[in-house]
C-alpha cells in the first residue's frame, strides 16, 4: 500500500464512473449485478479520498442521457440510488460528509427529488469531504439552464450584457460555490468526457484508467493520484513540477 502523505492531493477530484455493465458482461452476470457492484466502489472511493485529504468528490451517477437507456435498467439504477441515500445517509453523515447535488431537477420523479433534498438539507452544515452527486446531469443542459437564467435577468433589467463574466457564468452553473476540478478520472478505457463538467475541467488534469468501475480499488485510485501529482499544472504559464503523492 503506497503512503499518502504528499500535499500534491487534489483539492477537487471528478470520476467517471464508467464500465458496470462491460464488468457484469464479463462475468455472464445481467447488467444489474454491475451497476450493484459498483455501488461498492462507490463506498470504497468516498472513504479512499476522504483518508487522502481530498475535500471535493465528483461522481457522475446518472447523465440526463441515461434515460434513452432500457427502462428496466433504468428503474434498477433509480432503486440503487434510493438504497444507496437510505442506507448510506447516516453513515455519511455521521462521518462529516457533505452531500451537494448537481443536474436537472425539474423533471425528476416524485420519490427521487425529496431524497436528494433529504441528503442534500441532513448534511448541510457537515465539514468534510463534500460527495458531489451529479445525477440527471449533462454539461450543455446545465450550460444552457445557466445562459436562460442570465438572459432573462438581462431581459428584465436586472443585468447588463457586459457583466456577464466567465465569473458570473460560473456562478450560475449548478456547481456554484465548488472549485472547478483539479483531476477528472475516467474508468474503463474509454478516453471521453461525454458531456461532464465541460466548461468546469477547461484546466483539468484527466487520466483515463483501464479498470471497469466496479474494479476500480484504492491502489487504481492512488496511481491516479501518483500520475496527477507528477503533471505540471500551467494553465497558460509555466509551472514548477510537482512531487509524487507516495513512495
Amino acid at each position: 500500500m503506497q503512503n499518502l502523505t504528499s500535499t500534491t492531493v487534489p483539492e477537487h477530484v471528478a470520476i467517471i464512473m464508467d464500465g458496470n455493465g462491460r464488468w457484469a458482461n464479463a462475468r455472464g452476470l445481467p447488467r444489474t449485478m454491475g451497476h450493484r457492484k459498483g455501488v461498492e466502489t462507490v463506498r470504497d472511493t468516498v472513504r479512499t479520498a476522504t483518508e487522502v485529504g481530498v475535500r471535493y468528490l465528483t461522481l457522475f451517477a446518472f447523465s440526463s442521457e441515461n434515460w434513452s437507456r432500457p427502462a428496466a435498467e433504468v428503474s434498477d439504477l433509480m432503486g440503487l440510488l434510493k438504497t444507496f441515500i437510505r442506507r448510506d445517509l447516516a453513515d455519511l453523515h455521521r462521518e462529516n460528509v457533505r452531500i451537494r447535488v448537481i443536474g436537472d431537477r425539474s423533471n425528476l420523479r416524485g420519490d427521487i427529488l425529496p431524497l436528494l433534498v433529504e441528503a442534500e438539507e441532513t448534511t448541510r452544515a457537515n465539514t468534510g469531504i463534500t460527495l458531489v452527486i451529479a445525477f440527471n446531469y449533462g454539461a450543455r443542459d446545465e450550460l444552457t439552464r445557466a445562459m436562460q437564467r442570465l438572459a432573462t435577468d438581462v431581459a428584465e433589467g436586472r443585468l447588463r450584457p457586459e457583466e456577464i463574466t466567465p465569473e458570473r457564468i460560473s456562478a450560475t452553473l449548478d456547481t456554484s460555490g465548488i472549485p472547478d476540478p483539479d483531476l477528472i478520472i475516467r474508468t474503463s478505457g474509454e478516453e471521453r468526457l461525454s458531456n461532464f463538467l465541460l466548461w468546469q475541467g477547461a484546466y483539468s488534469e484527466l487520466i483515463f484508467v483501464p479498470e471497469l468501475w466496479p474494479d476500480f480499488s484504492r491502489e487504481a485510485f492512488v496511481a491516479a493520484l501518483n500520475k496527477y501529482a507528477c503533471r505540471e499544472r500551467r494553465f497558460g504559464g509555466l509551472a514548477e513540477p510537482t512531487l509524487a503523492v507516495g513512495s
